[in-house]
């Protein structure tokens, strides 16, 4: 249940903090005074979607802080509740769940199990599908609950072996396709023929050609200037230093030098010659080289970004050939599984659809015996249960619509399309009233359900919410005498002027202060004939 409201900067709302209690609690006051803010706080609280305009005039941020008791929590530490959300006027968030940050999503996910908002033109929840099989399973109970049970463990493994055969090609056509390409491209690389090195060497081999002409003009050049005279000339110098060398040891030492410059000179001079021979351009090397060279770099551009790469890639697709090809075997252990799993969902499946369809039934009955009590005697509620032969849904095979048809000789209506508010809100009370005891929302929120009703059908609406808040913390604005005086705790809005700004006030009303107000809002004034109604009205509550 939530103990207490904290809003701060929204709309007219500067700071106001609600104390609510287990039961009916109902919130009543002037036109304009801040009710629909306090819903929309609510909404806000539950992760519910921001506009910036909502933010007080002048401040840069709201803030919505709610303090709950998890009843059903196993200590008192862990029962306590705290969720805040702060929203800034530049849009960002900051959503809190126990002072722990989360995001908005995490905020409505966590909030949804805790609260549920009905408005006059917002009921949601009742438009939707998936919620309608919720409420007719909850009203089922315990023996539909082992069988999804049942299903649910067998539906998640069904799809593991669905993801399975995804991932080891279980499909024949895209196994073959997969074997196809790698084998394609093993072969090509295979073929290929590449070594490690071999793009650095084609590279030099090219450079080598293409400069062939330049090479050897001055290699000759080279040649030319060391030439035959250069190295006599040296051999001269040495016999010279010979006939010196004993004279004195630094002759001796020059010549030495000399002579290792000689050979030097002579082994230059040689591999000048070698080089001069192997320099020439040849078209067809020229050639293969070119077409190599495209060949490693088409292949780079398929499977890696250099020769040592594609021959691991290569590797790595040889060994995913062997995986798929003794795949086959593993693959027919899981289909074979997967169809004994098909065929047990279905059974439990057809099971469950007929629990369903035979409850459908008197949920149907249920739901229309309190909409005679809700004044819409002409009303027929009627829950279609389909069964879905195409595929497993997570529930089971069953799409459960609830359609109405709301007067005697129209054709029947999927509940979205009712066009009256008021009729919308009193079959959601209606559905809440017979599912009081099996649906386990802690709290619901009702906006002004009571718009669009009055005489007998505000009485009934008023004993529907009193018997549902008897299961469930039930909050309501009304504007409705009857559903105010059959509240546990009565609140007032209002609001007043302080420094030329408008603002909100809550009050929790004392019992004098609640016949007043009952007063006020059965004829608009308080007067000793309106307390004297308002009066009657609170004693049958109490009664």
């Amino acid at each position: 249940m939530i103990a207490t409201l904290h809003i701060k900067n929204i709309g007219i709302i500067e700071d106001v903090s609600i104390d609510l209690n287990n039961g009916l609690n109902v919130l009543t006051g002037e036109t304009g005074a801040g009710k629909t803010l306090i819903i929309d706080s609510l909404q806000i609280i539950s992760g519910g979607r921001f506009s910036k305009e909502i933010i007080r005039k002048g401040e840069t941020n709201s803030f919505v802080e709610l303090c709950m008791y998890d009843q059903k929590a196993k200590s008192q530490i862990d029962s306590t509740i705290i969720v805040s959300r702060e929203v800034n006027i530049n849009g960002k968030n900051m959503c809190k769940i126990n002072g722990r940050m989360v995001t908005v999503n995490e905020l409505k996910e966590f909030m949804s199990k805790y609260i549920e908002i009905h408005g006059q033109n917002d009921n949601q929840n009742l438009l939707d599908n998936k919620l309608h099989l919720k409420y007719l399973d909850g009203f089922i109970g315990q023996s539909i609950n082992q069988k999804k049970e049942a299903y649910r463990n067998l539906y998640e493994r069904y799809n593991e072996i669905k993801k399975k055969l995804k991932e080891n090609f279980g499909d024949d056509r895209e196994r073959q396709r997969k074997l196809d390409l790698l084998k394609y491209q093993a072969k090509e690389i295979e073929e290929s023929n590449l070594k490690i090195d071999e793009e650095n060497e084609l590279e030099e081999k090219r450079k080598i050609m293409m400069n062939s002409e330049k090479i050897s003009k001055n290699l000759q050049e080279v040649d030319n200037l060391i030439g035959e005279s250069s190295i006599d000339s040296i051999s001269m110098a040495i016999r010279a230093l010979e006939k010196i060398e004993n004279i004195d040891k630094k002759y001796e030492k020059v010549s030495s030098s000399l002579k290792n410059i000689y050979y030097e000179l002579q082994e230059v001079s040689r591999d000048i010659n070698s080089q001069k021979e192997e320099i020439y351009f040849d078209e067809e090397e020229n050639n293969y080289i070119e077409e190599r060279l495209d060949l490693i770099n088409t292949l780079k551009r398929k499977y890696g970004n250099s020769i040592e790469e594609i021959l691991i890639y290569k590797v790595e697709i040889l060994k995913e050939i062997e995986y798929i090809v003794n795949l086959e075997e593993h693959n027919k252990k899981l289909k074979h599984e997967q169809k004994e799993i098909e065929e047990n969902m279905k059974q439990i499946a057809l099971q469950m659809h007929e629990i369903r369809k035979e409850n459908a039934e008197k949920l149907s009955t249920s739901i229309n015996n309190e909409l005679q009590d809700l004044e819409m005697s002409n009303a027929t509620i009627n829950i279609h249960v389909e069964y879905i032969e195409e595929e497993f849904l997570r529930t089971g095979k069953d799409i459960v619509s609830f359609y109405i048809r709301t007067n005697i000789g129209e054709d029947e209506k999927e509940l979205s399309k009712i066009a009256s508010g008021g009729e919308m809100s009193r079959t959601m009370l209606a559905i809440k009233k017979v599912l009081a005891e099996t649906d386990e929302m802690p709290v619901l929120i009702f906006d002004e359900i009571d718009t669009g009703i009055s005489g007998k059908a505000a009485s009934s609406v008023a004993k529907k919410l009193k018997l549902i808040s008897k299961e469930h913390q039930v909050i309501c604005i009304s504007h409705l005498p009857n559903i105010a005086a059959s509240a546990d705790y009565n609140y007032y809005i209002s609001k007043n002027v302080k420094e030329e700004r408008t603002q909100t006030q809550v009050k929790l009303l004392e019992e004098n202060e609640i016949i007043e107000e009952i007063a006020r809002i059965s004829s608009g004034e308080v007067n000793e004939v309106t307390l004297k109604y308002a009066t009657e009205l609170r004693n049958k509550k109490a009664s």
